[in-house]
């Protein structure tokens, strides 16, 4: 196994998952939410969102090219095009979600919104699916458990984090920033996608 790649595999990971906009979305709750409950929340998430993961990283690409008749570079201008969505709104509206907290009760959000989309959103599920094909199941589940074991952490202290970017007036800011980071990323997962679809017709040529 190649550390650095199971390194950069896991940051890229963590950058698609973006801690930024779930410590946001449960330091923001209205009424707040109590430490013990934001704890119980961020693990229930965790665990469906690696489940959902592991499963998609195993299976994907199975389900896609023989079931569906998708290939990967499909998946990946696809999933590109909606996270660059995602990012795109952060920066111009300074939120990654609709701040509408009757939408869903704090016990019930640990599977939705939190555990899928927001951690297993289309880009991490697009990821895992290509890095398994690229890297073997190995690294790409290692990387995976890494970028959601570092969101948790997060996670866990979102009470926190979120009193201090208040005092530091840091939070729009932050949002933007991180907008602009999962933007990026999307630009190159389609770039990355059309470039292996060029590949495809240059050697079915």
């Amino acid at each position: 196994m190649h550390w650095n790649i199971l390194l950069e595999s896991s940051i890229y990971f963590l950058a698609l998952i973006n801690p930024a906009s779930k410590v946001l979305l449960l330091s923001s709750m209205d009424p707040p939410l109590s430490r013990k409950l934001i704890w119980e929340i961020s693990v229930k998430a965790t665990l469906a969102a690696f489940g959902i993961l592991v499963l998609l990283a195993a299976f994907g690409h199975f389900l896609l090219s023989d079931l569906f008749r998708v290939e990967v570079y499909s998946l990946r201008i696809s999933g590109g095009i909606i996270l660059f969505l995602f990012g795109l709104k952060a920066v111009q509206q300074g939120r990654f979600y609709e701040n509408d907290p009757h939408q869903a009760r704090p016990a019930e959000m640990s599977i939705v919104p939190l555990g899928a989309p927001l951690i297993a959103g289309p880009g991490t599920i697009t990821a895992s699916i290509a890095y398994a094909s690229e890297h073997g199941i190995a690294t790409t589940l290692l990387a995976l458990l890494f970028a959601l074991l570092a969101n948790l952490v997060l996670m866990l202290f979102s009470k926190s984090i979120g009193k201090l970017l208040e005092r530091m007036h840091a939070t729009g800011p932050l949002i933007r920033i991180t907008g602009l980071i999962v933007s990026a990323v999307a630009v190159q997962m389609v770039c990355a996608g059309a470039g292996e679809w060029l590949v495809q017709i240059n050697q079915n040529q």
